[in-house]
């Protein structure tokens, strides 16, 4: 009987499967705040032109942000609230965002001239997925859409905080962080392009220098100018660890396909960064952004908004804060 009523009505179960995928997909909206909040756009771009105009490293630091929140929970604003005595554990002091991660600030402004026009309105993880869209084309990026309609989330995650990606880590182990949230390890190697902007820290990257693997001795794929220049920055002593060195030196502020360049050139800084222009599943990859800009620029905004839809809030989900370093 079971089967006959099934076969009866198949229509009846396309519709079910269909009705709920549209739901899935279809929650976020080129215009959603269209009637609601008509400048929105506007606004966050104004706050983040004004950011970077103050501070050109701004522009990498709200794409990194954006990065960190999307990897924990999915992308809802977590990274963006404070800890609340001993009640409420944030994720800006896990260990890859302490003395790390910026730009907390710059949303937390535009937040308050949204507020200002469109009030308890628009989610701050709404914009500082915008900010991170306009930090990048400010720079350089080529545009892309953002749909919008993403709540933020009342929970933060400090442990998952602390697995972020790190500069630290074997390729397999990155691909595989990539993958657990739906990226590819083309993804892998597009979102790592946005180091053609921004600065790391000596720490990150000086056992590439003076003691690589344990040797006593730097590392040899390292392109021999650029090791020199490297040592006398980031001296083989603690004091230099905090030490700002930009990730693209010939073309630091503006969002290119240098990055790749450089590693094609054995000058890549980070060896995260260096280890996919060696490896067969990202080598070629690596080789055509080099050559191709153009096609860096354009999977560059295809990937961020495959990674601006991690595990998004939406309708009754979530909340929308009014101020975004607590929950309402």
């Amino acid at each position: 009987m079971e089967r006959k009523a099934f076969i009866k009505h198949p229509l009846v179960h396309l519709f079910h499967i269909f009705f709920l995928s549209h739901l899935v997909f279809c929650q976020l909206d080129y215009r959603f705040y269209g009637s609601t909040c008509p400048n929105l756009t506007k606004i966050v771009r104004y706050g983040v032109w004004s950011a970077i105009a103050n501070d050109t490293r701004m522009a990498a630091s709200l794409i990194r942000l954006h990065f960190h929140d999307c990897f924990v929970n999915g992308c809802d604003g977590s990274i963006l609230l404070d800890d609340v005595g001993s009640t409420f554990v944030g994720e800006k002091t896990a260990m890859p965002n302490q003395n790390s991660v910026r730009g907390y600030e710059v949303i937390d402004r535009i937040k308050a001239d949204v507020e200002k026009f469109c009030p308890s309105t628009v989610s701050c993880t709404d914009i500082l997925t915008l900010a991170a869209r306009d930090a990048a084309t400010i720079a350089g990026a080529r545009y892309w859409m953002v749909a919008l309609g993403r709540r933020d989330g009342r929970t933060a995650n400090k442990t998952a905080a602390n697995q972020l990606p790190s500069p630290f880590e074997s390729l397999d182990n990155i691909i595989s962080k990539f993958n657990s949230k739906g990226l590819d390890t083309k993804d892998v190697v597009v979102l790592s392009g946005a180091h053609t902007i921004g600065f790391a820290q000596c720490f990150t990257f000086k056992h590439r220098l003076f003691n690589f693997g344990g040797s006593g001795k730097p590392d040899p794929d390292l392109e021999t100018s650029f090791l020199k220049g490297l040592q006398n920055v980031c001296p083989d002593q603690t004091d230099s660890d905090s030490t700002l060195v930009a990730l693209d030196s010939p073309t630091t502020n503006r969002f290119d396909n240098g990055y790749y360049r450089n590693l094609v050139n054995s000058s890549g800084l980070l060896q995260s960064d260096h280890v996919l222009s060696t490896d067969n599943r990202t080598a070629s990859m690596v080789v055509n952004y080099s050559k191709y800009p153009y096609l860096f620029l354009k999977d560059f905004g295809a990937s961020m908004v495959k990674m601006a839809n991690i595990g998004v809030l939406t309708g009754q989900d979530g909340e929308i804060r009014k101020d975004c370093k607590v929950v309402n």
